[in-house]
């Protein structure tokens, strides 16, 4: 078993649902201490982060992950123990296998010895790590970089390990992601008796003008390499499960994934017209007045990274390990990269597929561990050797 694996299997083996970092964090922080790395470990609420650094010169290359994973789900679908991995057909199954423990052993492993030829780069190297990706994000990342910026230290290049491969492992680099926008809407209406409809006013048969405008409306065109703003509802909630009780609220949460052809305040202003002017209709149509509260949430606005010293270092490290050309893409959810890229920072993702990401049994190809490191370490060779 290689190092990577090695380290692999070990992370793997912490059930570190989040914010619960199970020790994974310790364990990263030995093997970077034996490096020579400054280590400060950050708590902020219940969640651990760490931030270590090796040097001091400028510029400063920067890894960023996370220890914590999501649930795993019903275990009975799991064909060998989420938290015991297994290689099975040459491939290492559990939680995390992807997402993303074995991106933090690549990470590692690719330190070790990049440092052992380099042991004077050209610049300095850091990890930041939190175990609040997958849950509020909160107290993660995003305080970690505010400590940063409160006493200047300033991130030129971050390569964040999230899995983004499709097919092959390098095939795609993320230089970008779209913003998130949550949205909750609360219609009021009058809880009834079924058999008294003129007495009440059902939130349900309201709701559905609003529906319909919202996902009709074409939100944008989409702006330079990020596709159109996308709408989608996320939750729909009414009544009181009686068969014979017409509902007085009805609550639905969505979310925007949007480009930089459209702000934040402008999806807000353009949604709360549009369910104005469907429930403006309602009223001319029955008489009915619907009042609403309409809650916002912003889990990151839009970055992007253009092709530079970060992108093309990535990309040639990529074509010398695997022969692949990767594809640039903004596509995908969110990451800790929205709390990086403000700060000035080029911020790019890569790491393995993502095909079974969140899923029951979880898995990365052996091989492309290793292969991860390697590619690891030739984006430090290319900027900091």
């Amino acid at each position: 078993m290689d190092a990577t694996l090695a380290l692999a299997f070990d992370l793997i083996r912490r059930p570190s649902l989040t914010p619960d970092d199970a020790g994974c964090q310790t364990l990263l922080i030995a093997r970077l201490a034996t490096l020579g790395f400054r280590v400060e470990r950050l708590r902020f609420g219940d969640v651990d982060n760490f931030w270590a650094r090796y040097g001091d010169a400028e510029p400063l290359f920067a890894f960023a992950g996370h220890s914590d994973v999501v649930l795993p789900g019903p275990l009975e679908q799991w064909q060998s123990p989420p938290f015991a991995p297994e290689i099975r057909d040459g491939w290492l199954y559990g939680r995390g296998a992807a997402d993303m423990k074995g991106s933090l052993a690549a990470m590692i492993t690719a330190c070790e010895r990049f440092l052992a030829v380099h042991p004077h780069p050209h610049g300095s190297i850091a990890l930041l790590m939190t175990s609040d990706e997958e849950g509020a994000a909160v107290d993660g990342t995003v305080k970690v970089v505010e400590w940063l910026e409160a006493r200047g230290e300033k991130i030129c290049w971050c390569l964040v390990g999230e899995p983004s491969s499709t097919a092959q492992l390098g095939d795609t680099i993320k230089n970008g992601r779209r913003g998130s926008l949550n949205g909750q809407l609360v219609l009021h209406g009058m809880q009834g008796h079924v058999a008294y409809p003129h007495l009440a006013q059902n939130p349900i048969h309201a709701i559905g003008a609003i529906l319909t405008a919202l996902g009709d409306e074409v939100w944008d065109q989409g702006h330079a390499s990020f596709p159109p703003t996308s709408f989608q509802i996320s939750n729909l909630r009414s009544g009181t499960g009686a068969v014979n009780v017409i509902p007085g609220d009805l609550d639905m949460r969505f979310n925007f994934r949007f480009s930089p052809a459209i702000t934040v305040k402008q999806l807000q202003e353009r949604t709360r017209l549009i369910i104005d002017t469907a429930l403006l209709n309602e009223e001319v149509k029955t008489g009915q007045v619907f009042q609403y509260d309409l809650d916002w949430s912003l889990s990151g606005p839009p970055f992007f990274t253009p092709p530079g010293d970060l992108v093309a270092a990535t990309a040639a490290a990529i074509h010398a390990e695997t022969g692949l050309e990767p594809t640039l893409s903004t596509s995908g959810g969110t990451s800790d990269g929205r709390f990086i890229a403000p700060t000035g920072a080029q911020v790019i993702e890569l790491g393995p597929l993502n095909a079974t990401i969140h899923q029951v049994n979880e898995r990365v190809a052996v091989a492309d561990l290793e292969k991860l490191s390697r590619i690891y370490q030739g984006v430090l060779e290319r900027l900091l050797g």
